[in-house]
């Protein structure tokens, strides 16, 4: 079968995902960053609508993925916490220096989150072998490793991601991300083989603020604070359409 997973960083977008049919969601914060671990009250939210596979990064800050002992402390309270909300997966992950996988730690994380399912995030695309990764992510048991194929996007990436599938063996299931959207799912299932999907869905909207201050600017040069970030309903209905295509073509 195959799958949609959509990053969200709004309860809106959870709603949405939840009405349009998105198998499973993601809940990060700072999208600039590439995902930061979201609000609890944000993960409280998005449970009580329902949806059966919600999933939160866990991840303390933007940049690498080389972690202090402090920095791996705060991963693993956020997975006590997680588990004890009832989320039903976790995305996270820890390089060491030379661009391995910490698997002490993630192994530590791992068996923390059980039963809920781990995702290895895009930690993956920055380590120094691809194929050594993905053997260590398997010996690990992880659950599932989203990469873009060490790319910028998946469909630069695409061939690595197809030799990934191939040496996954379905031990270890193959989520393609970054630059993933209904325009170019099919081109990716059939150059990949891949069967699950990691989209985002969001878009800026202006905000309903009447007042404005012209000499404020509270986060950085390229931020706004009068643009609304929120869910692009409309791509998640055209991913799912194209997913449930592919499905029927499967069968």
């Amino acid at each position: 079968m195959y799958k949609l997973e959509v990053s969200t960083y709004s309860i809106e977008g959870v709603k949405e995902a939840l009405k349009l049919g998105a198998d499973r969601l993601e809940l990060c914060s700072n999208v600039k960053e590439g995902g930061t671990t979201p609000s609890f009250g944000f993960v409280k939210a998005a449970l009580k609508t329902g949806h059966p596979n919600v999933f939160i990064i866990v991840r303390p800050r933007g940049g690498d993925f080389l972690y202090t002992d402090d920095e791996f402390d705060i991963i693993k309270k956020d997975i006590i916490e997680a588990k004890k909300m009832g989320v039903h997966g976790v995305v996270s992950g820890i390089l060491n220096a030379d661009g391995t996988i910490d698997k002490p730690r993630t192994r530590q994380l791992i068996e923390l989150a059980a039963p809920m399912k781990f995702t290895f995030h895009r930690a993956f695309d920055m380590t120094c072998d691809y194929k050594k990764a993905l053997a260590d992510l398997i010996d690990l048991g992880v659950d599932t490793v989203l990469t873009s194929g060490t790319k910028n996007t998946a469909i630069e990436g695409k061939e690595i991601i197809k030799e990934l599938v191939e040496l996954a063996q379905g031990k270890i299931n193959v989520l393609v991300g970054s630059g993933v959207n209904p325009s170019n799912m099919e081109e990716l299932q059939q150059s990949t083989n891949a069967q699950e999907y990691h989209m985002s869905a969001i878009k800026m909207v202006k905000s309903k603020m009447e007042f404005f201050n012209p000499n404020l600017n509270m986060g950085n040069v390229d931020s706004d604070e009068y643009m609304k970030q929120t869910v692009d309903a409309d791509k998640i209905a055209k991913a799912v359409e194209v997913i449930k295509k592919l499905n029927k073509l499967g069968c």
